[in-house]
């Protein structure tokens, strides 16, 4: 029998998702609407900055852009973490190498000592490095008395107010959720929101610990953990596993371990989100030009054409949405940088077969995909209640378009951020699939011919029921 090929509305989409982050070069509906229409995926609200009455704003016209394209979108909220910050002085502050200086919590510049603001007496050891305004002035820790840290400095340079500092040395003990964080967490508890990005990650048991505060709050919110800590990417097998989606967070991931280092610490957590199917985020100045300017450098190209030839899930616009000159221009350019290296690309992205997961809903996933493969299917439509079975495929990067049918409007807007899947809404039906196909093909995106392979269950809407694989001739 000859097979038809993939039809094109279906073949057109992206499979590598994007995230914006949403800020004062976006502060309206029509902004909001020009930036989903543009290709985002997933909206990010930066909790350092803003406060919760401009958060309710956004979340409205999300939702409202939302239902207008009839396209599910995950907001995930990226709370501040420790603000690990010098804090208020006048003017610049000159660093000879070799200088001793000193901070202290709040404290009075006039007193001798540069004020900081987080305690970092309690957290911090001799010997241990500090790096200040993003590694331009190293530091390290000579002795900690009374309140104060005394540290001596390894360059010249200068320190301005406000500045971030990177502890690559320090752990924090778990200690990395605020109170500021805390009331952030309540507040999006209220809301609809879908995931929330924890930063300064340390160790799996960080996300634990988020995880149960947010049950207490009732939250359906799924958790990101943002590496960019040493200590991270030490334990990032254990925090892959515990958490529900990993962002790599290159700017403070570039300054706590060496610069070099990234680009191969950014392959290994993709790898790791591919065998562990966790959706990978990769984010920080993808079109950092483009704050500015309205076209991409070459590097920046290339950059985002890397991160879709690894195999992330979803690549972060940071301050070129947020407060860059050309927001929807940005998000339209990585559109396009990602469509076509998806159209050309050199090699196909898989985790090692002998390492692969051995799971009941892993091996449906891998059958799903070489059946879909073997008779020229143009669709994979799987029915899922939590997402896990979507996940279990996308990880395993299927070239046949991957199309998710949920009865949970949560779990489209969490899947929204999902490598390769365009997921619809339907009632709970055990002929949920078979009837989305039949609106497929009322709606040109499945012709007469097409073949699809169904993914469900005996037990609709039931969370881990996923047992039966059908093939079917659109007629």
């Amino acid at each position: 029998m000859q097979y038809r090929a993939p039809s094109v509305p279906l073949k057109d989409f992206k499979r590598t998702k994007i995230i914006a982050t949403v800020g004062p070069a976006v502060n309206s509906y029509e902004a909001i609407l020009g930036l989903i229409k543009a290709g985002a995926n997933g909206l990010r609200l930066n909790c350092s900055h803003g406060t919760p009455e401009e958060w309710v704003e956004y979340v409205k016209w999300i939702r409202k852009a939302s239902a207008e394209l009839a396209k599910p979108v995950a907001i995930i909220q990226d709370i501040q973490g420790p603000k690990v910050r010098l804090g208020d002085f006048e003017g610049v502050v000159t660093v000879k190498k070799g200088q001793g200086l000193s901070f202290a919590y709040q404290a009075d510049y006039a007193s001798g000592h540069l004020p900081t603001q987080y305690d970092l007496s309690q957290k911090v050891k001799r010997g241990e490095r500090i790096y200040l305004y993003d590694g331009k002035v190293q530091t390290v820790v000579t002795s900690v008395r009374d309140g104060v840290v005394h540290v001596e400095a390894k360059n010249d340079g200068i320190l301005i107010k406000r500045k971030g500092m990177n502890l690559p040395d320090t752990d924090f003990g778990g200690d990395i959720i605020t109170p500021k964080d805390k009331a952030d967490l309540v507040w999006g508890s209220a809301q609809d929101i879908d995931y929330v990005a924890l930063s300064f990650v340390q160790t799996a048991a960080d996300i634990e610990h988020l995880k149960k505060l947010l049950k207490g709050m009732n939250s359906q919110a799924l958790v990101i953990a943002k590496i960019e800590t040493r200590l991270a990417v030490e334990g990032l097998d254990g925090i892959m596993q515990a958490a529900d989606g990993v962002m790599i967070a290159r700017g403070d991931l570039a300054v706590e371990t060496p610069a070099e280092s990234v680009p191969i610490v950014q392959r290994r957590i993709t790898g790791l989100g591919l065998k562990y199917a966790k959706p990978t985020i990769v984010a920080t100045q993808m079109l950092h030009s483009m704050s500015d300017m309205p076209e991409p450098t070459r590097a920046e190209v290339s950059d985002v054409a890397t991160a879709v030839i690894v195999g992330a899930d979803c690549l972060m616009l940071s301050d070129e949405t947020a407060a860059g000159k050309f927001p929807v221009e940005a998000v339209a350019t990585m559109k396009r940088v990602i469509k076509y290296t998806e159209s050309h690309m050199p090699l196909k992205v898989a985790w090692p077969e002998e390492d692969q997961d051995h799971s009941r809903q892993a091996s449906i996933g891998r059958a799903v995909i070489g059946l879909a493969e073997d008779v020229g299917a143009v669709a994979i439509v799987a029915e899922t209640r939590s997402g896990a079975t979507v996940l279990q495929i996308a990880a395993r990067r299927p070239v046949t378009p991957l199309i998710a049918v949920t009865s949970d409007k949560r779990t489209a807007q969490q899947l929204a951020i999902v490598y390769g899947n365009k997921s619809y809404v339907r009632p709970v039906d055990k002929h949920a699939a078979h009837k989305l196909t039949d609106w497929l093909h009322k709606t040109k995106l499945l012709n007469k011919g097409d073949i699809v392979v169904t993914a469900s269950g005996r037990y609709p809407g039931v969370v881990g029921t996923t047992d039966t694989i059908k093939v079917r001739v659109i007629e």
